[in-house]
């Protein structure tokens, strides 16, 4: 496991290492390495990104929702959210975020979910799960290996009396955010299908996956 300390920020220009745009309702995946920085941009806007990180030499090290929102004290994630592990080690940090606020209970979509809260109808919809599926066997990851999830861009707003609700989302056509890698990982992503609530505007749109490599003088 890599015991890197967290990138120092620089004030240079980092290199482009790969652009991807990832079609609505498909996944992607890659591995960030310590130092670089993965750039989310919401092409269309109202788009809900589901977002997992793993430690890429041991992914039994994995994102964490509770050691997240205890670091952050708080359950939304913004600029200079770190997101942590099961271990209480930073996995990657927030270091640009030009929405504001972003969504860490929610969770994925799943046919069974669905099928819950919308009708059996729904079951042959596809589903962040799996996509997640998919896109981990590619790393010998399973259903074990998933947990609760990161939503960019949803917006999840919690009632008084704790219960979460789903509407409308608070991005737009290319806002994005950035993230660094503190150590070499591996990030899953769905772009997620959901046409039953307003995480996607009953739409799904694209995103866009930007790699960048450490600017010039950044320590990883």
């Amino acid at each position: 496991m890599s015991t890197s300390t967290p990138a120092a920020m620089s004030t240079s220009t980092p290199t482009a290492v790969r652009t991807a745009v990832v079609p609505a309702r498909a996944a992607w995946s890659s591995v960030i390495r310590a130092g670089q920085t993965l750039t989310i941009t919401d092409l269309h806007g109202n788009q809900a990104v589901d977002f997992l990180v793993y430690d890429a030499h041991d992914t039994s090290v994995r994102y964490s929702a509770p050691d997240t929102i205890q670091a952050q004290g708080t359950i939304f994630l913004t600029t200079g959210s770190a997101l942590m592990s099961n271990e209480h080690s930073p996995l990657m940090t927030v270091v640009d975020d030009e929405v504001g606020r972003h969504d860490t209970l929610g969770g994925a979509c799943s046919k069974e979910s669905n099928t819950l809260r919308y009708g059996h109808h729904t079951w042959s919809q596809h589903a962040c799960v799996d996509n997640f599926l998919a896109e981990g066997a590619r790393y010998g990851l399973g259903k074990r290996d998933l947990v609760s999830n990161i939503n960019w861009y949803m917006n999840v707003p919690v009632e008084k009396d704790g219960t979460l609700g789903i509407v409308d989302g608070i991005s737009a056509p290319g806002l994005k955010l950035t993230l660094r890698a503190e150590r070499d990982v591996l990030v899953l992503v769905s772009n997620c299908p959901q046409i039953n609530n307003p995480c996607n505007g009953f739409e799904p749109t694209a995103v866009q996956m930007t790699i960048q490599a450490a600017a010039p003088g950044d320590a990883a």
